[in-house]
């Protein structure tokens, strides 16, 4: 290397550069068939710029221009010559039948500009015997095939994507993590998610925790060495039995493929000087179509043997707790019993178990609160109701155990844990000032008795003249002046309700939680008469209905993407919109899924009732 360099630095001062009149070639197929891909190689022999490529009309444009250079330097008889040659390829695919004209492309050389020639090529219908592959065909011309050899590839062995599922046959209820890994041998420049895989018959969580950012590592697959990012981590969980198909995660990516010079153009010494990879900056971005493997579920019945009566489709291995925060108290005083769940499994999925309080004492709606985690191996986490009860009368009292089961797919068996039971002793509190209560202790409301009969009035009493007239009083003016300020102000607010009618979509976005509450009381007589048919239709046209007519969307341009993107468009929490979305799809799934359909019905009356009324408090 270091006599190339001396030798090159001497002749320098001698050097006459020997330089054709600049021209532009032009190298393709003459015919190709419907589908095949192949390549348009422009050439040129002189350094220029400004290169404009023709029109390829009847074709698509797969990838270009991809530009590379490749000099040579010539000594004969003490004169030296340089040779440039600069090259623009074009990969192109046929689409269509016919013959078709590509015009001529143009480049700045000297302050000259130069020309290709047009030329054809026929494109013959496709029989079905041929295979296409995306580099492009072989042609005749020898400078074509040396471009194709130049043209820079990725390999499905150099960057692909896979799915690696935790397990593949589970049972229902059991979560399985999905990881989609990218594992590339060459530099990535930029990743997008162009299709995501659907999961029916499946509840999902995205459990990824990237920032927007890709961790990377290396791993070995057949004993080559990798690069992976993590694109994706996603917990399914079977709502029903069966074997299930995950479709392939489609993504785009472009790879930093670095060209090397042709040397095969020449026996220069120098050139492999110049082909030095210190030298040879050239990168050409390749877009490049990933798909993940497609593969199969199996999602099994829990078993029927030995199950528990106190079982409600938890699946997982949890710990199960319970506290008081006392135990003797006073009549009217609170008092709070707490129910935990812990541990590993569908945490969000759980339904917690309720405690049998004493008829004297009256109950309100625990207050549920659920914190979660993520590993490799799933979701983990707590899930607390707290139950706060008031005792109405004194005397001891007990709360007996509380039962909860659930089923662990380690053990292949269900295993049912026991709190404490709870003693009570509750004293006769302080009655308060006008108290005069009659409690009942069948739990129904307690009754006043304070309205029904009032003290003695002790004021003066307000007495008026005998034989006075309503009429020019002042109380009738009072009520002339009122009757036209009324007047006036219906007025205004009828002409203000005409122009809002006008206004199609103000007026939808105004009935619309009106129209949901109609539908969703059609919803109840049907939970009420057991009609399971009915009742899921009623649902779903008062979830879409309301979320169409609030947010302004066209029933035609309805979906779940739709309602995440316009949601978080008019900056609903994303909590909120999650919790819609999971609505819906709850009503897709509940009619499949195991347990009571009565108590799925009444579940999911609520959750609808429940995720309206948030919605409309935002909205």
């Amino acid at each position: 290397m270091n006599k190339r360099i001396i030798l090159l630095l001497m002749l320098c001062p001698l050097w006459l550069w020997a330089q054709d009149t600049p021209t532009l070639t032009v190298s393709a197929k003459k015919q190709v068939f419907v589908g095949e891909r192949f390549q348009v190689v422009f050439e040129s022999n002189a350094e220029g710029r400004n290169f404009q490529a023709p029109s390829f009309e009847g074709f698509n444009v797969v990838g270009g221009p991809f530009t590379s250079t490749s000099s040579s330097i010539q000594v004969v008889n003490g004169s030296i010559s340089r040779t440039t040659r600069n090259s623009y390829t074009f990969a192109l695919q046929a689409i269509q039948e016919g013959t078709f004209r590509i015009g001529s492309a143009s480049l700045t050389v000297n302050g000259d500009k130069i020309s290709s020639e047009p030329f054809e090529i026929k494109v013959l219908p496709d029989d079905g015997s041929h295979a296409y592959s995306g580099g492009g065909g072989t042609s005749s011309n020898q400078g074509q095939s040396q471009q194709n050899t130049n043209d820079p590839q990725v390999s499905g062995k150099d960057l692909f994507l896979r799915c690696i599922p935790s397990k593949k046959s589970v049972y229902v209820g059991e979560q399985v993590v999905l990881t989609y890994k990218l594992y590339t041998k060459v530099p990535v420049s930029s990743v997008s998610l162009s299709k995501a895989p659907s999961y029916a018959g499946f509840w999902t969580k995205d459990i990824s925790d990237n920032n927007g950012t890709l961790k990377q590592s290396s791993e070995y697959v057949n004993g080559i060495e990798y690069t992976t990012a993590e694109i994706q981590k996603v917990i399914i969980v079977p709502q029903r039995s069966g074997k299930f198909t995950i479709d392939p995660m489609t993504m785009e990516c472009v790879a930093q493929i670095r060209t090397q010079r042709n040397n095969s153009r020449s026996m220069d010494p120098f050139e492999a000087f110049f082909n030095d990879p210190f030298f040879n900056r050239n990168i050409t971005n390749v877009q490049k179509e990933l798909s993940s493997q497609s593969f199969s579920i199996e999602a099994k019945n829990l078993p029927e043997n030995a199950k528990p009566a106190s079982f409600a489709g938890a699946v997982g291995n949890y710990k199960f707790t319970s506290s008081i925060d006392k135990t003797e108290l006073s009549t009217n005083e609170a008092v709070t019993l707490t129910l935990t769940v812990s541990g590993s499994g569908n945490i969000e999925l759980l339904q917690m178990p309720e405690p049998v309080f004493p008829p004297d004492f009256e109950v309100y709606d625990p207050k549920i609160t659920v914190s979660t985690d993520v590993n490799a191996q799933g979701m983990t986490g707590t899930k607390k109701a707290e139950y706060l009860a008031i005792p109405r009368r004194a005397g001891s009292f007990s709360i007996p155990p509380v039962e909860f089961s659930f089923f662990n797919p380690s053990s292949e068996s269900y295993q049912t844990l026991i709190s404490e039971p709870y003693e009570l002793s509750v004293v006769k509190g302080k009655e308060t000032e006008g108290d005069g209560g009659v409690y009942a202790t069948n739990q129904e409301d307690i009754k006043y008795l304070g309205s029904d009969v009032h003290h003695i009035m002790t004021d003066g009493a307000q007495l008026k003249p005998k034989h006075t007239t309503f009429f020019a009083s002042s109380t009738y003016f009072s009520i002339l002046l009122g009757l036209v300020v009324v007047f006036v102000v219906l007025l205004f607010v009828l002409k203000k309700r005409a122009e809002m009618a006008k206004d199609t979509a103000v007026n939808r976005n105004r009935k619309a939680d009106k129209v949901a509450r109609g539908r969703l009381k059609n919803a109840y007589q049907h939970l009420k008469a057991k009609d399971q048919d009915k009742f899921y239709v009623e649902m779903s046209q008062a979830l879409w209905g309301y979320i169409a007519d609030k947010l302004g969307i066209e029933r035609s341009k309805l979906s779940m993407d739709t309602v995440s993107e316009t949601m978080k468009d008019k900056n609903v929490p994303d909590e909120l919109t999650q919790q819609f979305v999971d609505t819906l799809n709850s009503c897709e799934f509940a009619r499949f899924a195991p347990g009571s359909a009565e108590e799925k019905m009444d579940d999911l009356y609520q959750r609808g009732i429940d995720v309206i009324s948030k919605a409309e408090k935002v909205l």
